[in-house]
């Protein structure tokens, strides 16, 4: 299991960009007051990621190394803000996922042997970047409506089929025999 990420700058209370010396000033003024030792201000768990911290920011090659992390973490975060400050809009993100589902629908029903679709070909067909579609591609194979193929492309499901299909119709219409006369009869006079 990955441990969380931890900001070591926050840790310390210092800026990515502060050099050695005020690294090894904070950390001495730190490792003071959380000391175990310290009967006031000790506390062990606070002085432990305080050593785990000095001794990847103090080590120039770890540091490198944490600092493309943290660069990460950053601008994953201020996407994050970005999109908090421009307003979440679930409504689009259910339409994207009945445009995937409606997608893999059609090209299962064109080819019910090779109904695959790749992220490329999803991207290209949606008008979306596949960064964008991750989190609805993962939603919808949670609940069972899409699946990977064994050649790793997407398909539909049988319950994504009937989800396509209560989308379009609005309503329910998987578990029902078609040799059910009765229902089919309802359907077409309703239809």
């Amino acid at each position: 299991m990955l441990a969380e990420f931890v900001d070591y700058y926050e840790v310390l209370e210092i800026s990515p960009n502060a050099n050695r010396d005020t690294i090894e000033r904070i950390f001495r003024f730190f490792v003071q007051r959380y000391h175990p030792d310290n009967q006031e201000t000790g506390d062990r768990q606070r002085f432990d990621i305080i050593m785990e911290a000095h001794q990847t920011l103090a080590d120039p090659a770890r540091r490198a190394q944490y600092d493309l992390q943290h660069g990460n973490r950053t601008i994953a975060r201020a996407k994050f803000v970005d999109e908090l400050r421009d307003g979440i809009r679930i409504d689009d993100g259910v339409e994207l996922q009945n445009k995937l589902l409606s997608t893999l629908w059609l090209r299962c029903k064109q080819s019910v042997r090779e109904p695959g679709v790749g992220d490329v070909e999803l991207e290209h067909l949606l008008g979306c970047p596949i960064e964008h579609l991750e989190f609805h591609l993962w939603y919808l194979k949670e609940k069972g409506w899409i699946r990977k193929t064994e050649n790793g492309l997407f398909a539909i499901t049988v319950e994504g089929v009937d989800q396509a299909t209560f989308q379009h119709h609005g309503h329910y219409v998987g578990n029902s025999l078609l040799t059910d006369q009765t229902e089919f009869a309802n359907r077409t006079r309703a239809g």
